[in-house]
């Protein structure tokens, strides 16, 4: 007997309804950027490890997929060396190429490789795949969608406030209910400095950023295993128990870093984009959040993150300012500014809450039933008709039972079941079902696309 087939952990099969939702998520997010002035662009699946290793901090190079090298891959390694059982020291001798672990860092790439074809200042979307050697979770998958858009070029802050609006008109159109959070890099730099581990700023914004998920007794917990002592946690806890308006918290962390140069940079590009989204309405809540950190070591300045407010799920979207990510590459004093939606994350949570449109099914308009030749003959030149107005249908492709063809329509969601037999076809009618109502009626064939 065959063994059942199955598919990696992590990964998913979409039905035909669930790639039409999925596509509406696509449609939306993508009508978004493109108001906003970003164009499309696409990078392969798999890049050479040498561009992805060391850009995702200690814990994101562990998560890359790599690729093991085709032909002999054994060749040029000794034997200590496979006695020795040392798996990332192998990997790089094994693999020379990994799957992209998100968007950016191959953008990154694409501009330093076509600085010469592209101007500046350089908008993008891209609408692809990435993999993670994660652990599957709920809302967490080891294949999945990111949709980017990144803005390369630019120093201005008003980028960083033209993001927050895409945000929110994204999250606006979906009709899901977000709470927008904002910090910045220089004022999580700053703390480090003011408790006194500036050199501590890697493992601070690591141990911070688990806060929501393992509680701050955890955090401080962690933190101290990092070697940061007991005096500067205890100066860290009041910063990450923070509350009130988002001036208040300003206020009170700008005196808290007078003395650290970059923070109060920090601080100050904070209030900037507060205070320019206060010309815009936006319909979801902008938070400072102290606590968010985005373990990327990538980012230099401002840090977004989204999180649904009806729906118990993490973060479905994120991004911020990187002014170092290009340098990497040989191309430096470029700075860019970018937002990624989780589309996987965002189908959850408009499955959770319901909230497709009735034309994000998938399911065709009308389905004519199969009667006999003569009869599917007329069906097919109305459908034609129909068709070349934007209107789906299909004619059932077999002369089969009448319950069976029903059936086909019911499991497809068509809305109308159009019927031509003899009689509809000498009166030049057609038979119209109704299958949300279930009532019925004759129209004449040329009315038909009134329907719709």
């Amino acid at each position: 007997m065959a063994q059942t087939p199955s598919i990696p952990k992590g990964t998913r099969d979409f039905m035909p309804q669930e790639m039409a939702r999925r596509n509406y998520i696509f449609s939306t997010i993508r009508k978004v950027f493109q108001l906003f002035g970003y164009s499309q662009i696409e990078t392969p699946s798999m890049e050479n490890l040498s561009t992805l290793m060391g850009k995702y901090g200690e814990e994101g190079d562990k998560l890359l997929f790599k690729i093991q090298n085709s032909g002999d891959y054994f060749k040029g390694i000794t034997d200590e060396e496979l006695l020795s059982r040392n798996a990332l020291h192998l990997a790089s001798k094994f693999c020379e190429k990994g799957l992209r672990y998100d968007l950016t860092v191959p953008f990154a790439r694409f501009v330093v490789m076509h600085r010469e074809e592209i101007a500046f200042p350089f908008k993008r979307y891209q609408i692809q795949p990435v993999w993670r050697a994660d652990r599957p979770q709920k809302g967490r998958y080891r294949e999945f969608y990111q949709c980017d858009a990144d803005l390369v070029g630019s120093d201005s802050l008003m980028n960083e406030v033209e993001i927050i609006q895409m945000i929110d008109m994204v999250f606006s159109s979906f009709r899901i209910n977000v709470s927008i959070k904002m910090n910045n890099r220089k004022i999580l730099a700053g703390i480090a400095e003011t408790i006194g581990c500036p050199d501590k700023i890697t493992d601070i914004t690591v141990a911070i950023d688990k806060l929501d998920k393992i509680g701050l007794d955890a955090v401080k917990a962690e933190l101290m295993e990092h070697g940061i002592d007991a005096a500067a946690v205890s100066k860290l806890e009041p910063i990450l128990t923070l509350s009130g308006s988002n001036e208040q918290k300003l206020q009170i962390i700008e005196s808290m870093l007078s003395g650290s140069e970059v923070g109060t940079k920090g601080v100050e590009e904070c209030r900037f984009i507060f205070n320019a989204i206060q010309n815009f309405s936006l319909k979801n809540n902008l938070e400072l959040d102290l606590t968010l950190a985005r373990g990327l070591n990538y980012y230099t300045g401002a840090i977004f993150e989204v999180k649904a407010l009806d729906v118990e799920i993490g973060s479905i979207s994120g991004g911020g300012r990187y002014d170092n990510l290009t340098g990497i590459f040989g191309m430096p004093g470029v700075s860019g500014v970018g937002i990624s939606f989780g589309a996987d994350r965002i189908y959850d949570v408009l499955n959770q809450l319901d909230l497709y449109p009735q034309d994000a099914t998938g399911s065709i308009s009308i389905l004519f039933l199969n009667l006999g030749e003569q009869e599917s003959a007329c069906s097919l030149k109305l459908l034609a008709q129909l068709r070349s107005q934007g209107i789906s249908g299909e004619l059932y492709p077999d002369n089969a039972k009448m319950k069976k063809q029903m059936s086909y329509a019911n499991a497809r969601g068509v809305r109308f079941v159009a019927i031509i037999g003899s009689q509809e076809m000498e009166q030049g009618t057609v038979s119209i079902k109704d299958m949300a109502t279930g009532s019925q009626s004759v129209i004449g064939q040329s009315e038909i696309s009134t329907l719709f």
